[in-house]
């Protein structure tokens, strides 16, 4: 394999992963836990 291929295909595996964090992080299912994450400093003891 050339090195422009490998570095290729690292290019591509890194956008695969990058948006599959995004479309975790804005599916509606972890909606709630993260509204209730975002809340949590504003919570008093």
């Amino acid at each position: 394999m050339d090195v422009i291929v490998m570095r290729s295909i690292f290019t591509v595996s890194c956008l695969c992963v990058f948006v599959g964090i995004v479309a975790w992080a804005y599916s509606r299912k972890n909606k709630s836990q993260f509204e209730e994450a975002g809340r949590l400093p504003l919570t008093e003891d």
